[in-house]
């Protein structure tokens, strides 16, 4: 069951710029950094009540969010629900004919089990389910 949104995460060019603007500009809480080499993304997150912002740019100037900056220069990029079973979301998602961008979940920032769901079956918005993992 969707329990929370988790995060919205925001495609940034500087990722150091970006993380100034939001500790100093915005005087957000900063929980750190974190590179996701599967995803090829460098993440740093501003965990706010609730939710967080997470500022997502791409490791090495790979992978897709490397794709995404240079069609779009930047700008909110997914929407994160956090999911209490998340294989049982998946499942109830795709019975009801959501396209998924993977066929299995993934391990995504903060050792998360992570999917997307394609922006066409969500109005053109990227949608993120991620369920925490027990340590």
């Amino acid at each position: 069951m969707i329990v929370a949104l988790d995060h919205i995460a925001i495609a940034v060019p500087d990722l150091d710029k970006a993380i100034k603007r939001f500790m100093e500009d915005f005087g957000l809480p900063y929980k750190g950094r974190e590179d996701v080499a599967a995803a090829k993304t460098s993440t740093a997150f501003f965990p706010l009540p609730e939710t967080s912002i997470e500022l997502v740019h791409p490791l090495n100037g790979e992978g897709p969010i490397q794709g995404y900056l240079d069609k779009k220069g930047g700008g909110i990029h997914h929407l994160c629900f956090r999911s209490d079973d998340l294989e049982a979301d998946v499942a109830h998602l795709k019975a009801k004919g959501y396209q998924f961008l993977s066929d299995e979940p993934s391990i995504g920032a903060h050792n998360c089990k992570v999917i997307f769901i394609h922006p066409k079956s969500c109005d053109g918005v990227l949608i993120e389910l991620n369920q925490p993992q027990l340590d």
